[in-house]
């Protein structure tokens, strides 16, 4: 049997499922986030700029719903 080295922890999204992550505009800079961690051996001071990427992304993407949400509703009075 090999002799593998332990995998890092699974990224876990409170609330999210892999598939909203997936379907997600801010996907790119959520995996780049986890690749920067990967690549700099977890030390997250390295990746700050991903995590502000990634962070600007998703206020953006709530806009965006906001707004969509707003335009599919009516209220009548």
């Amino acid at each position: 049997m090999e002799d593998r080295a332990p995998s890092p922890p699974k990224p876990v999204v409170a609330g999210a499922s892999l598939q909203k992550l997936s379907d997600s505009i801010c996907a790119p800079q959520y995996a780049a986030s986890l690749k920067c961690l990967n690549d700099e051996n977890y030390d997250k001071s390295k990746c700050q700029e991903f995590f502000d990427a990634y962070k600007e992304c998703r206020k953006h993407e709530r806009e965006l719903r906001l707004e969509a949400n707003r335009k599919s509703k009516r209220f009548f009075f």
